[in-house]
């Protein structure tokens, strides 16, 4: 793998890369994104993400570490420290940095290797913090699927890989319209439970044994009607305090344990 060299901050490459770093359209546009860390890094190739770039400043990550992490022909490029300090998104990363390929993330991509899939369904999340600890909590819990309904950001902005530790690599992903969700869980007989507090019964009285998708909402305006009226049962977490609602990532992870629970963690 050869390497080569870029000191300027204003080169074309660099600057092409801020714009990917930055900027949804450009990574919607050119189909790529950037991956900021090593163990961000290992965890896209273990997901299977094709890396197109490996940049590095060698001070923090020399050249030989860098050709360890894999054995795939992928451009080398070795960059100063004014490059790396204008391209590195958090403070605290380790020198490294990768431009990678998008997936497609369409339902029609989803491949279950279980005839009893476990699906974490989001419908419009907004912070990439909420986004990032839904996916750790569907990496804990080896969901077969994470859905994304209506989303309000693409899933490789730079807060969403940071927040989710790397883990919007390791889960199966996909994202689209509530109706189409709804049409493709109901296509493939999933059992659809949504977390809302009208006609609810308490999550755990529902057998989540079964082919099940768990669909939560946002603190602010929950689910949409049109996930309520498709429900098999809206499902709710009793509150014992003052306030009826959690944060989306916690309601998440006790809703997806449960099932897990049921399904002696299998």
């Amino acid at each position: 793998m050869p390497t080569t060299l870029i000191t300027s901050t204003q080169n074309s490459f660099i600057r092409q890369l801020i714009q990917l770093r930055d900027k949804s359209r450009e990574r919607r546009k050119s189909g790529q994104f950037l991956i900021e860390g090593q163990r961000e890094i290992s965890l896209a190739l273990k997901g299977g993400y094709e890396l197109q770039n490996i940049l590095f400043y060698p001070d923090l990550f020399p050249a030989k570490a860098v050709k360890q992490l894999t054995d795939q022909q992928i451009n080398l490029i070795e960059i100063s420290k004014e490059v790396y300090q204008k391209l590195a998104y958090r403070d605290t990363t380790e020198g490294i940095l990768a431009v990678a390929k998008s997936k497609n993330l369409s339902l029609d991509h989803l491949n279950f290797e279980t005839t009893n899939p476990l699906i974490l369904i989001a419908e419009a999340p907004e912070k990439p913090g909420n986004i990032g600890a839904i996916l750790r909590t569907a990496d804990a819990a080896n969901v077969d699927a994470v859905i994304i309904a209506n989303p309000k950001t693409d899933l490789y902005n730079p807060n969403i890989i940071r927040s989710s530790v790397g883990c919007v690599f390791t889960n199966q992903i996909a994202s689209g319209s509530t109706t189409a969700i709804i049409d493709f869980l109901k296509t493939n007989s999933i059992n659809i439970y949504c977390a809302a507090l009208q006609a609810s019964v308490n999550y755990h009285t529902q057998d989540f044994t079964k082919p099940t998708a768990i669909v939560v909402g946002t603190e602010a305006t929950g689910l949409s009607n049109e996930w309520q009226e498709n429900a098999n049962q809206n499902i709710i977490i009793p509150m014992q305090g003052e306030i009826d609602s959690m944060n989306v990532s916690v309601a998440a992870g006790i809703l997806i344990f449960e099932a897990k629970r049921q399904r002696n963690f299998e």
